[in-house]
């Protein structure tokens, strides 16, 4: 499982490098996350769910967001 920490950054940003850590990864393959910025809390569980993406929010607190990501298929 590849991690990525998003927190320092605000959107688009953490959408552009989830995309691109996405595109490198075979389906089965899991991606955890964190992300802080209000916007990408929001865009980036609706962007994964709207492109088939399984997405767990494994932690949601005041100050950031956890999601663990697996790709279902060559996306």
């Amino acid at each position: 499982m590849k991690f990525i920490d998003l927190t320092a950054y605000q959107c688009p940003y953490p959408l552009v490098q989830i995309k691109l850590a996405l595109k490198k990864m075979q389906p089965g393959e899991m991606l955890a996350i964190n992300i802080s910025d209000s916007g990408s809390r929001q865009d980036v569980p609706l962007f994964l769910k709207k492109f088939g993406y399984h997405v767990e929010i494994t932690d949601d607190s005041d100050k950031s967001m956890s999601l663990s990501i697996t790709k279902l298929n060559n996306i």
